[in-house]
């Protein structure tokens, strides 16, 4: 027994200890705030943007990679589908091919520039916000009212991606947008859940308050200031008082009236305000001191009789480390599969520092000297070495990103845009659990084939193959989507009706063009769904599992449809190198 305790002891002494902290909450969080001392600016993703001299680029600080460049059938597809969310056509990649012979890095240059400037392009990137913006087209909770109006921020943000707004007036109008002559941009305040019939009002603004300032918390600054609601940070220097003068910013932009649904912009209120105070343990019921809008202490002093105005300024701006880390620490996680930081949702201090401080930093600084261009900032990452070299760790396609590729590669898709959300058919299992008007399909059917950005995204049912794949649920800012591997996943992509008429579709088509010649046939599809010509081994092995599935569909057709599935279903289609 005292062998087995000692064992254990030494288990215990050796296992890394969990960081404690006592939850500090008080009756007035305004008189017991702790003072902002020194070290408390110490933390790293606080620190000005350290800019190491010499350093050109990328590629300069870049850990050095022994991986050979990518094949260029690679390499558009790779592009084709950060870019735009699209697969390449066969001709695109031949053309490309034929092209990086001549002339590799102009050949290169140029289909980059042409992907940023195709409209696909910010219905891809919008996709991308959204998640951080929480958007959705309805309430939540347990009526899940629809919002008739909310697609037209959502169809903002993709035309302000796609003008390539500088990107901190595209963060700061969406805070500030209606002082700014841009009120359909402050659709990303008021598109967190809410419940209109709840039958304390008081209670509902509370939680919409609590809920914006989080959300520009979250997004803008890559902190979870929403722990401060009910008390101090438990890890950051964030008081709960900061966090009630934080929100105090957008007192006046919500007053609830029963059963009135939000926005879809922010109007401004001069007359029957709540004053802004502290709400002792986050208690609605119990307000506390007074306070004025204010950031957070740790970033500095705010300017007398600051508004939204002046909290959008400071919060977007090449002053603000803190933002332009966050920032850029997403945008290379969508292009890499994985951010520099490992949380980028939380740079604060129970987050994780960078492996590459450096090259964040660079990066970091790197929007503001683009002018604030998206467009520029992907084009000085797409153009490094570190970009083109042959991937390590393939990336999966998003649940909308599949759905695309498999209307696109079908020559389905239909590339309409803007307007209210089209509501796709449901599965009869899903839809027979549903009230009428939560389960009716748009009805005109070539509305279904639209991209998903365009899709109705219902807060409390998802579509099965974006839920499948993880599309999150719009409760809260998502930084960073799971990539979970299940089951479900593979039965829905095999034995989905969706599926099969896509795969019946390519098929049809293949067999008009190409007839019953074999090698035609798997060479067409191969190029169509997985941007490269097959094999010869793929060609044997293509050309006998059609003769043998002949003999066992109904024909060569069917057999060649269930070809097409297959190839719908490898890792090479649902996967991006």
């Amino acid at each position: 027994m005292k062998v087995i305790f000692s064992i254990l002891s030494l288990l215990l002494l050796a296992a890394p200890r969990a960081l404690s902290v006592s939850i500090r909450a008080s009756a007035d969080p305004v008189r017991d705030e702790r003072p902002i001392k020194p070290e408390d600016t110490q933390h790293w993703a606080f620190q000005p943007l350290q800019i190491t001299p010499g350093h050109k680029g990328i590629d300069d600080l870049a850990a050095p990679s022994p991986s050979p460049a990518a094949d260029p059938a690679i390499l558009i597809r790779r592009l084709t589908f950060d870019l735009t969310g699209l697969p390449p056509t066969p001709e695109e990649v031949t053309a490309f091919k034929d092209s990086t012979l001549r002339t590799p890095n102009s050949a290169l240059e140029s289909l980059v520039d042409k992907l940023l400037a195709s409209p696909r392009y910010g219905e891809h990137w919008a996709q991308w916000w959204l998640d951080l913006a929480r958007y959705a087209d309805t309430d939540g909770f347990e009526y899940d009212a629809e919002r008739n109006r909310a697609w037209q921020y959502r169809d903002w943000v993709i035309d302000a991606l796609n003008r390539d707004m500088p990107f901190d007036a595209f963060v700061q109008h969406q805070i500030a947008g209606d002082l700014m002559g841009d009120e359909t941009a402050t659709g990303f305040l008021f598109s967190c859940p809410d419940m209109p019939d709840l039958n304390n009002q008081n209670e509902r603004r509370h939680v919409l308050l609590n809920d914006i300032a989080t959300t520009v918390g979250a997004v803008g600054l890559g902190l979870t200031v929403g722990c401060a609601q009910c008390h101090d940070h438990p890890y950051d220097p964030i008081s709960q008082a900061d966090f009630y003068r934080m929100r105090a910013f957008f007192d006046n932009t919500v007053l609830t009236k029963n059963s009135k649904p939000l926005g879809p912009a922010v109007r401004v209120f001069t007359e029957g305000i709540p004053a802004s105070t502290v709400f002792v343990r986050g208690d609605f019921k119990r307000p506390g001191p007074g306070i004025q809008p204010a950031i957070p202490r740790v970033f500095g002093a705010t300017p007398p009789q600051a508004d939204r105005t002046a909290l959008a300024q400071w919060l977007a701006s090449k002053n603000n480390p803190l933002f332009l880390r966050a920032m850029a620490n997403r945008l290379w996680q969508q292009h890499f599969g994985k951010p520099l930081a490992a949380i980028p949702g939380d740079l604060g201090h129970q987050g994780e520092a960078p492996t590459n401080p450096a090259l964040l930093d660079w990066l970091a600084a790197e929007l503001p000297r683009q002018n604030w261009s998206l467009k520029r900032l992907h084009k000085v990452i797409v153009m490094s070495q570190t970009y083109q070299q042959k991937s390590a760790t393939p990336t999966r396609l998003t649940g909308e990103m599949l759905r695309d590729a498999m209307l696109s590669v079908s020559d389905q898709l239909n590339l309409k845009t803007g307007g209210p959300g089209v509501k796709l058919p449901l599965p009869k299992e899903i839809s027979s659990t549903l009230i009428k008007s939560q389960s009716e399909a748009t009805k005109d059917v070539t509305e279904h084939t639209r991209r998903s950005i365009y899709t109705f995204a219902r807060r409390n049912l998802r579509h099965p193959l974006f839920e499948l794949f993880d599309r999150p649920d719009a409760q809260i800012s998502c930084a960073r989507r799971n990539a979970s591997t299940t089951a479900p996943q593979a039965l829905m992509l095999l034995n989905s009706d969706f599926a099969h008429s896509i795969a019946a579709k390519i098929a049809t088509q293949l067999n008009e063009q190409y007839g019953t010649d074999p090698t035609a046939l798997i060479t067409a599809a191969t190029l169509r769904c997985l941007a490269r010509p097959p094999t010869p081994q793929e060609i044997e092995i293509g050309q006998k599992f059609l003769q043998k599935q002949t003999s066992l569909t109904l024909g060569f057709r069917e057999a060649l449809s269930d070809y097409c599935l297959a190839l719908l279903n490898s890792n090479e289609f649902v996967y991006v190198d």
